[in-house]
């Protein structure tokens, strides 16, 4: 016995073998293993490719062919202002009948006006048939909101999936935002004038039609009710107001910053660098919110949405300081610093959105988010026209995306201040 116990006690000591552990799935990963889903978000990513180029490819096509960045500011602007007044018309008829049936007679008409001002272009059509040929493009669905309903459809119980979810929307926002200039730009300065219009409508037919022939992620119709037990209106929800105004100052920091740049660019000479550069901008905010999909939800997702406005509001004084110097790098490189609080900003603020919209008015809640932001897309965008054709040095535009941004900052924090004082 005692000859066993030396035995064993002379032994080297192992440790138990461990089992492997599994490698944790990413959050993003863990989305695509529902069945449906990457094939509904490949289509939703090419029909949200021309939101990129329409606007671009139609400032460059009408300012090369009219000589006037203010005609084609308002134009593009009286667009995206038709289309903010359209926008929640037609959501509301896809949550009374369903994506498919509504979006693609819808987008049907949209292209249609994209064609019309292409043909008004080239024929040299009076200025007054650009702005009803653009607003036309107003019937133009909202394909980014629809991706996020039928995400939130799917993980209606899991806050922490839809959280991913929205961060992944938005950085697919902006990828077609990264992507969509930077094609814009090439096609309407190496093809031809016409050829951005042309292709982004094409794109933006065959993203729906694929969008829409993906039936077993839809969402259900929401149910009729009597008018006595309608869903009220989301624009009567508690705290959304305040949010649709960030949105709208939101808004007009892209709008401006895009026609700002495109201005720039061709007073220093270098024109088709301009998509590039909003390409950059797009570039880090993507990244960001892509980021922001791994952390967890926030606890007071008012306070982050807050901190993200006022990163935002500070990170766009860059583009002005930097463009008072003269360098395209370093004004490069402060649109790409300026882009990473953007993305997260959205982020933060659709999640509030979608937290406060009733029940059934999903589709009709998030385009009047998206209606915001178009309406200060336009405003910017007329603004940075403005700034760019009568303000004495084209540097001086860069403070109309500055300014939209601390104004962002300010309804915030008045309206934070305001929702912690309530009981």
């Amino acid at each position: 016995m005692a000859g066993v116990i030396l035995f064993l006690a002379a032994r080297p000591v192992t440790a138990p073998p461990v089992r492997p552990t599994r490698r944790r799935r990413s959050p993003y990963a863990r989305l695509f293993t529902v069945p449906g889903t990457r094939a509904f978000a490949a289509a939703g990513l090419l029909a949200r490719l021309p939101m990129g180029m329409l606007s671009v490819s139609a400032l460059l096509m009408i300012a090369g062919s009219r000589g006037s960045y203010a005609l084609a500011g308002a134009v593009t602007g009286t667009g995206l202002a038709a289309t903010a007044l359209v926008g929640p018309l037609t959501a509301r008829l896809v949550d009374r009948h369903g994506q498919a049936r509504i979006a693609v007679p819808a987008t049907a008409l949209a292209v249609l006006g994209s064609l019309s001002l292409l043909l008004c272009v080239r024929a040299g059509a009076p200025d007054w048939t650009l702005f009803a040929s653009y607003a036309a493009t107003a019937t133009t669905p909202n394909t980014g909101g629809m991706s996020r309903a039928r995400w939130a459809h799917l993980f209606r119980d899991d806050p922490a999936a839809r959280h991913t979810a929205n961060s992944f929307e938005q950085a697919a926002d902006e990828l077609c935002f990264l992507l969509g200039p930077v094609l814009a730009t090439l096609l309407c300065t190496g093809v031809a004038p016409e050829a951005g219009t042309a292709v982004a409508a094409a794109l933006l037919l065959t993203g729906v039609l694929l969008f829409a022939a993906q039936r077993r992620t839809e969402p259900p119709v929401a149910p009729a009710r009597p008018s006595a037990g309608r869903t009220p209106t989301p624009l009567r929800s508690r705290g959304l107001p305040p949010l649709l105004l960030t949105f709208l100052a939101t808004g007009a920091v892209f709008g401006s910053l895009e026609v700002v740049t495109v201005a720039y660019a061709d007073a220093h000479g270098f024109r088709p660098a301009a998509g590039g550069l909003l390409a950059l901008q797009a570039a880090g905010s993507g990244a960001t919110g892509l980021l922001l999909g791994l952390l967890p939800p926030a606890a007071r997702p008012g306070r982050r949405f807050l901190g993200c406005v006022a990163a935002m509001a500070a990170l766009l004084t860059l583009p002005l300081a930097a463009a008072a110097s003269g360098a395209p790098l370093l004004l490069a490189a402060a649109l790409l610093a300026a882009g990473t609080a953007t993305a997260p900003a959205m982020v933060a603020g659709m999640g509030l959105v979608q937290s406060r919209i009733p029940a059934g008015r999903l589709n009709e809640g998030m385009a009047l988010a998206v209606t915001a932001l178009l309406a200060g897309i336009a405003t910017g965008s007329a603004a940075g026209g403005w700034a760019a054709e009568h303000l004495p040095s084209p540097t001086a535009g860069y403070g109309v995306p500055a300014v939209a941004a601390a104004l962002a900052l300010a309804i915030t924090a008045a309206a934070t201040a305001i929702t912690a004082r309530r009981p």
